[in-house]
Formats: structure tokens, sequence, C-alpha cells
């Protein structure tokens, strides 16, 4: 637990330090801003639109087992195959199988947070198989050796020029290529991947219960190709993702594409019900869908915290957050950034370890404004930190120290003992862990319930 706090924190400073890295974030994120209310405007009442969404997945989420076998028995009509994988683990024991009974040596793989939550690269690599990003901005990254910067746009932190920069090491590129010449030269790279993968895996944003299939929605086209192309297609997803039915498509599709990119709808979006059926002329010959729980069902059992598995991986809540804003989403060391990787994280890896990210917050509620399907995320933040406490998860000079400001802010004669120079020397000196990497406390001469006492006694 020291450990990963004293990383976070240590990252968080340098990040924040960093201008030129917060200059690039925050004009990413003001192009984000800009297109955001324009996308909107396809509502005729955007409130009423993410209510209807937080029910619909409330109704999910309550009867989650129901639907998820419904998939299954939906999904298996059409010559598809599930594995129920309880841990990252099983999952990566499940692909290695596939993989070696296809004698599988290149992977392509389009943009999934899920296979970069059980970190499916570098078991992959270990075996002694290609995997290949197709997404160009997870292409990018992986060219550079890092993880996704950000949920929605991996390389984020990125300019232009680093791109370009990146390409001369890395490929043998000019290093003034254009935007657009540089996508054509990962283009053409990637598509002589396609041809070559004998698997090809993706992730999915929904999985439709009632006909068996899983929406995927992208702008590049690669994931279709990721779908089509390999003779075998995986696809895996976490068992939050259900939606009851395909007409709810025509709600979340526009929620996901105007609070992820500002688009009224993304330029690709593909429900897959299987493998190639006969008559059909593409499509993979075998078709494998993993429902990996991975520590959700710890959010599931909780009758507050379950609210956090209604997310739909847009990254609003990302982009409005002012603490994601300053440090960017490496200094989180998680697969899930910002407020909602915040909110899970401490339950789908350990609560011990994770239990910091639920303090790296102003608790403004900006996340929870934003959020599509209106998840209460600032309260869930403070639910895991109420959770940690009831764990026994604190340090005896923490707990001490909060039982003292517990027992003095409920006495009045107490808080009003002392001038602000008393109380600045007990909280600043005293209590050196609150000032650690706060700047001074400095309390006002007076509280106000002296001042009052003495308006009231001039009045």
């Amino acid at each position: 637990m020291t450990e990963t706090a004293s990383s976070f924190k240590a990252k968080s400073t340098i990040r924040s330090a960093d201008m030129e890295h917060r200059r690039k974030i925050n004009f990413n994120i003001s192009k984000y801003d800009a297109v955001v209310p324009i996308g909107k405007l396809q509502f005729s009442d955007v409130m009423i639109a993410r209510e209807r969404a937080k029910n619909a997945k409330w109704r999910a989420i309550e009867t989650l087992d129901q639907h998820l076998e419904e998939f299954e028995m939906q999904f298996n009509r059409r010559g598809g195959k599930v594995i129920w994988a309880e841990t990252a683990e099983q999952a990566l024991e499940e692909i290695g199988k596939i993989c070696k009974e296809k004698n599988c040596k290149t992977l392509v793989k389009s943009k999934s947070m899920v296979t970069e939550e059980i970190h499916l690269n570098k078991f992959l690599e270990k075996e002694g198989i290609e995997s290949v990003e197709t997404d160009l901005g997870e292409y990018i990254q992986q060219l550079d050796g890092e993880p996704p910067y950000h949920i929605v746009t991996p390389a984020m932190h990125k300019s232009k020029e680093d791109v370009a920069k990146l390409f001369a090491d890395k490929l043998g590129t000019p290093s003034n290529l254009t935007p657009e010449q540089l996508t054509l030269v990962a283009r053409q790279i990637l598509r002589d991947k396609f041809t070559q993968a004998e698997v090809g895996v993706t992730g999915a944003n929904f999985i439709i219960s009632d006909i068996g299939g899983i929406a995927v929605t992208e702008n590049e086209g690669n994931a279709r190709l990721s779908c089509a192309f390999p003779k075998t297609h995986i696809a895996i997803v976490g068992i939050e993702k259900v939606i009851p039915t395909m007409t709810d498509l025509g709600l979340f599709w526009p929620l996901l594409s105007t609070f992820g990119t500002g688009q009224k709808v993304t330029v690709y979006n593909t429900i897959v019900t299987g493998p190639r059926q006969e008559g059909e002329n593409d499509g993979p010959e075998e078709m494998y869908v993993i429902l990996l729980d991975n520590g959700r069902t710890n959010l599931l059992k909780n009758p507050k915290t379950r609210e956090a598995l209604y997310c739909i991986r847009c990254g609003a809540c990302l982009n409005a957050c002012p603490v994601y804003k300053n440090i960017g989403g490496h200094a989180y060391e998680a697969t899930y950034s910002g407020p909602i990787g915040s909110v899970i994280t401490p339950h789908l890896s350990d609560m011990n370890d994770f239990k910091h990210l639920s303090y790296a917050s102003s608790l403004c509620g900006n996340c929870t404004q934003v959020c599509p399907v209106r998840i209460n995320l600032h309260e869930l933040l403070l639910e895991n930190r109420h959770e940690a406490v009831e764990f026994g998860m604190s340090t005896f000079g923490e707990k001490m120290a909060w039982k003292a400001w517990k027992a003095a802010s409920l006495n009045r004669k107490m808080m009003n003992m002392g001038n602000g120079k008393l109380k600045n020397l007990v909280v600043n000196k005293v209590f050196k862990g609150w000032k650690t990497h706060r700047a001074d406390l400095n309390f006002s001469a007076k509280t106000f319930n002296q001042m009052w006492e003495e308006r009231k006694g001039k009045s």
C-alpha cells in the first residue's frame, strides 16, 4: 500500500509540474469540450436520455445473471462459444489454449481496455505470439512501449511532433511527416498484419442479451477487420457491459458517441452475433466470447458501489476532472484512470494497494455532472474511503488524528479555544502527515461562532 501510494504521489508531483505535458492535455481536452455541446443537440432532452440510460443499466445489473445466461444461450445457437473467466489468469489461460490450437503466430487486436486490464500483450509475448495493436492511438502507444493514457484517446498526451519523431525512431520514416502521412504509414503496416493474423481479438462496448450479440463502436474500422479477416475471433468483455435488448442501442450508441468524442454517432457501429453463417461471404470460422469477472462481482455485491458497473467507458469524467487534467493518466498506475478508475480499481485489484486513488479527488462533483449514465462518482469515492477505514486499512496515527479532530469538531468550546495561530501550530506542526503533500492550513483568528456572537452582541 505504502509503495503504490508513494509512487502515485511521486509521479503526480512530476507530472503536475510539467507545463508542456499539461499544455498538450488541456489542448486536446479543449477540442473535446468544443464539440460535445454540439453533439448533445441531437437529444430533445439530454437529461431524460441520461436518466433512461441509467434506468436501463440498473435493470441490467440488478438481473445480471439472467441476462448473461440469455446471452450465452442465444450466442451458442449461432455456433459461438462462451467462456466464463473469473480471473485474469483464467482468461489468459483460455486465450493461450485457443491460440495454441490454431497454431497462432500473429494476432491482431483492436482497442480494448479489458485486454489491457489482463495484460494480454505481455502474456502473448511470453508465448511467442506477435500481438499487434490496430487502433492508431494504441499502435502509437505500443510502439513507444507505453500503456494507454486515456480510456478513449490512448495517445492523448502526445503531440503530432511526438508521433512523427516516434515513427522516425521506430519505423525509419522521415521525421517531418504530417498526421495524414503518419496515418497512411500505419495503415499500410497494419493492413498486412490483418491478412497474416490467425486470430483477431476485440473488446465490446455492449453485450446484447436478447439477441446474443456484441456491439462494437469505433471510428477507424480496425475492429471490423480484426473480427472479419482472421479465421478465429475472440471477444473479451467485462460482464457489466450487458444491456437487455438490441433496441437499447438506439439510446446507448448516441450517448456513448456524444459524451465520448462529441459525435452524433461514431463512424463504424457493428453488431456481431457469432461466426460466419452458411451463405455469408465473410467473418471468422470460429468465434469465442470470454465473459470476464476479475473483481467486478466485488462491486456487484455492495449495493452502494454496484452503481459503478453502469459505466459505458466514454471517458467524459476523465476530461472533466481537474486532477486528471493536471497529473494525466499514467500517474494512476492502473488500467482505468480518472474518477471512474479511482472508484473501480480498488475493487478490481486490491483496496489496500489502491485506496489512495479515492483521495486523489477534489470531490467537486464535475465527474458526476458529466456522466452520461449519471453515476454518482464523487459519492462512490467517499464510499471507497469509508470501506478502507471499515476494513482496517488506516494506520494507527491516522486513526488517532481523526479521532482527535472529531472530538474537537463536536465540542464548541474546543473549537473556540485558542486563536488561529495556535490551531495552525497544532495542524501544521503536530499532525505533520496532513501537510506532507499539502500547503499549510491557515485558520482564521476567530471562528464563525465567535464572530456571530460578537455581531449579535453589538446589534
